[in-house]
């Protein structure tokens, strides 16, 4: 009788993480869109500005533009106004022993050097008399103080947000250069799933993580094709994977990737390409695949990659959603181009006690308290999905820990994992 070989043991979740981004770089494929439709983009190109910001000497208040030599040692403070200058008018100089009326956002004239702010002013007629004694450079600001030309202001890699987008407009940009979308082909196993809105048979279940998991390939900008419900056949998904392959840079499936006989997804991948990692030392989500499948061979772009990366994830709703933003969402984003994919973690106090400790990494849904604490959700199965709504981030708890009530602990917020 033939001894059997044993299984490899399971990785870390550093280790996972690792042997994924390793295998990720960006993308080909760039193109310029209009600055207004870039939103979460990445950008394929430095943004260098071709101006200063703000391009002249600007008023930072309302009040008078002088020039502080003029404030004369004799105790004369009572100057001429010459000039009114709102924002968006070319001043004339101004002219020595004047004032001129100057509003906030609008170019000091050449010969200032200082503003006076309105409340340190009292106006008669055409004159204004000071009554504060500025120093040179007072509420102006400089040509160039915010942006110099010819400084990179946003790098290649930068993901665009709103404040972004505005601080390329700023300095005239009205197109930029971005990579395309990672392209995602998704697909989900299980004969029990069925769409909401049909009739739930005896032993079906919602497709939940259908939803979840778009959502969150959509919220990363991906371009998403989804290949629905797959009966659990092996030719079935056989079939899917290679259709899959051939215009996606990613495929995603959830479900069949344990070891149970209805789990076709492993051995399929095993049959259409390769698999380099399959099992993680993490709950929930302890089955999670990563691998490749091959493209078929009249591939129309010789340069183009002969296999289309492969990431299974497990069917339970909260294992998917866990392993989708600690590996799949930091994976993703450095195909589209981004360098800093790693979720900012918080060092909180814990007020819950855990006493049993597990063996693997825990990821514990948690939220928040009014205290400043944390609360950790009473049920933490894998098959709870309300503790991802109730929950405002995981607990990165290390294996082989319990948790003592006070106890200070790495916390990863949701609005990290989802950004």
């Amino acid at each position: 009788m033939s001894t059997p070989t044993p299984r490899a043991p399971m990785l870390s979740t550093a280790e996972a993480l690792a042997t994924l981004l390793s295998a990720a770089s960006p993308i080909d494929g760039t193109e310029s869109i209009p600055t207004l439709d870039a939103l979460n983009r990445v950008l394929s190109a430095d943004v260098m500005s071709p101006l200063d910001v703000p391009p002249m000497n600007t008023s930072a208040m309302d009040g008078y533009a002088i020039r502080t030599k003029d404030l004369a040692s004799d105790g004369n403070r009572r100057l001429p106004v010459l000039q009114r200058i709102p924002a968006g008018h070319a001043p004339e100089p101004l002219k020595p022993g004047t004032a001129a009326r100057i509003f906030t956002g609008a170019t000091v004239p050449p010969g200032a050097d200082a503003i006076v702010m309105q409340e340190q002013t009292e106006a008669a007629g055409n004159d204004v008399t000071i009554l504060h004694s500025p120093s040179p450079g007072e509420w102006i600001t400089a040509q160039g103080a915010d942006i110099r030309s010819g400084s990179i202001i946003l790098p290649a890699g930068t993901r665009l947000t709103p404040q972004a987008l505005g601080l390329a407009a700023s300095v005239g940009c009205a197109a930029l250069q971005v990579r395309r979308r990672v392209k995602v082909a998704v697909f989900f196993t299980g004969d029990e799933l069925t769409m909401p809105g049909e009739p739930l048979k005896p032993g079906a279940i919602y497709n939940s993580n259908r939803f979840t998991l778009r959502g969150l390939l959509e919220k990363l900008g991906c371009e998403v094709t989804d290949y629905g419900i797959v009966p659990d056949k092996l030719d079935a998904t056989r079939a899917t994977l290679r259709e899959a392959a051939q215009a996606h840079d990613l495929i995603l499936t959830c479900g069949g990737v344990s070891v149970g006989e209805e789990d076709h997804v492993k051995p399929a991948v095993e049959a259409e390409g390769r698999l380099s990692m399959w099992q993680i030392a993490m709950k929930p989500g302890k089955p999670l695949a990563f691998g490749a499948v091959r493209r078929a061979a009249q591939q129309t772009d010789a340069a183009a990659s002969a296999e289309t990366f492969f990431i299974g994830l497990p069917g339970n709703p909260v294992s998917s959603f866990a392993t989708f933003l600690l590996f799949v969402r930091p994976f993703v984003l450095l195909l589209a181009g981004m360098k800093a994919v790693a979720p900012r973690a918080l060092s909180l106090r814990a007020d819950f006690s855990q006493k049993k400790a597990d063996r693997r990494n825990e990821f514990l849904r948690a939220r928040i308290n009014p205290a400043g604490g944390l609360d950790l959700f009473p049920n933490q199965s894998s098959a709870v999905l309300t503790s991802t709504v109730w929950g405002d981030g995981l607990i990165d708890n290390p294996p082989n820990h319990a948790i003592s009530i006070g106890e200070t602990v790495r916390f990863i917020p949701f609005s990290e994992l989802l950004n």
